[in-house]
């Protein structure tokens, strides 16, 4: 399977700046600004203003890819926690 990059426009603090990211990336981002209930531009500004090495694309990857990690590791403490709340019920896995 091949991964799609595209280079994509996006202002920045005030300045157009573009990004190289694969589809999956760019859409995650998207996702995770939607739940934020913030603009695109304003979380790339979040994303940007942390750095601390890299470019800004690499950094876009590192911060999409943390953000599920995280996200997941809260589903599986929610889970353990249900289970050891009623350890009859069937673990889910995947």
């Amino acid at each position: 399977m091949k991964s799609q990059v595209a280079k994509r426009s996006i202002v920045v603090a005030g300045h157009k700046t573009s990004v190289s990211l694969e589809d999956a990336f760019w859409n995650g981002l998207k996702e995770i600004a939607g739940r934020r209930d913030i603009t695109l531009s304003d979380l790339v500004a979040a994303i940007d203003a942390q750095r601390h090495h890299g470019n800004l694309s690499s950094a876009i990857r590192l911060f999409v890819l943390e953000f599920y990690r995280q996200q997941r590791a809260h589903q599986q403490a929610d889970q353990q926690a249900e289970q050891q709340a009623d350890p009859a019920k069937p673990v889910e896995t995947g």
